[in-house]
């Protein structure tokens, strides 16, 4: 996590900033798994929960050796983030079958495809909001019957230069770098931030509050608590206006951040802590950041 004054903090919009557009500022979302899906239960898909931003469907499963997961037919890329947590698996596509066994982010071409499960352990795939075979099942789709109207809307960018393949990037051939804002990845609709393990909490005189101009952020935290601290600007409508939220999440556990609030999460728990982000569509600010986008050559910019 950075500091306030860390220059990474000031990175906080996907494009230029425009003027207001008086449109109303969506309300934060968040979410327990634990609470949504018993880890218990007997079938893949009662184990499994959808939720939803703008533009990405995050389905967490509960894995357990020996399922098969459909991923369906997609009309764009799927990716699955591995966590530490995360059982070895194998993706299988018409083209073959790759074994997944650390922690890091798979993508995976349009098509079909399924994931059969060699272990134990939470698994986390990412579609686009628009995928007919995912977009029904988000436990929040309700809060997207209409576009977010804040939210810039998906627009994939270019293919791989490679063409369609498997690709798994693997966190350990990637150590930690202070000179980058954690380990970010990004495909065609998604960028991924692994934000560092981090052991105890944070420090309050350090905090980072920020906003994002057009986009939701997704941050999911697999290890630890965090505190999201959440305030909502006051336009002219003043029944639109909000007590700042203080929210305490444990993990499993996601946090929708709308634009253009202003956000800053704090890890909580005496343990280790960590949360991942992700972003639809890719973050161009972090992009044009040379060196912390680390598969820039296998997706390109705009």
């Amino acid at each position: 996590m950075y500091e306030k004054d860390d220059p990474r903090s000031s990175l906080a919009t996907a494009t230029a900033p425009r003027p207001d557009s008086g449109a109303a500022i969506a309300a934060p979302q968040y979410f327990d798994f634990r609470r949504l899906a018993s880890p218990d239960a007997d079938t893949p898909d009662e184990r499994t929960v959808a939720v939803r931003g703008q533009n990405v469907i995050l389905v967490r499963t509960e894995a357990r050796a020996g399922d098969e997961l459909d991923n369906g037919t997609l009309d764009g890329e799927l990716a699955v983030v591995v966590t530490g947590d995360s059982p070895a698996f194998s993706v299988i596509v018409d083209g073959g079958t790759m074994l997944i066994d650390a922690p890091g982010l798979v993508v995976v071409p349009p098509g079909a495809s399924r994931i059969s499960v060699h272990g134990d352990g939470p698994l986390i795939r990412l579609v686009e909001a628009t995928e007919p075979a995912w977009r029904d099942r988000a436990a929040n789709a309700g809060a997207y019957a209409e576009d977010h109207p804040r939210v810039a809307l998906l627009q994939r960018w270019p293919e791989p230069p490679g063409g369609p393949a498997v690709r798994y990037y693997r966190l350990a051939d990637v150590p930690d770098d202070p000179a980058r804002f954690g380990r970010i990845f990004r495909t065609r609709s998604f960028m991924v931030n692994f934000l560092p393990e981090v052991t105890g909490p944070r420090d309050p005189h350090k905090l980072s509050p920020h906003t994002h101009d057009d986009f939701e952020q997704l941050s999911l935290a697999v290890q630890g608590e965090y505190v999201h601290h959440i305030r909502t600007p006051w336009l002219s409508d003043s029944t639109g206006w909000r007590e700042d939220d203080h929210v305490r999440l444990g993990s499993p556990s996601v946090a929708i951040i709308p634009p253009p609030t202003v956000h800053t999460s704090a890890a909580s728990d005496p343990g280790v802590n960590q949360l991942i982000d992700i972003f639809s569509p890719p973050r161009t600010d972090f992009s044009e950041k040379p060196g912390w986008v680390l598969n820039a050559d296998d997706y390109p910019m705009p």
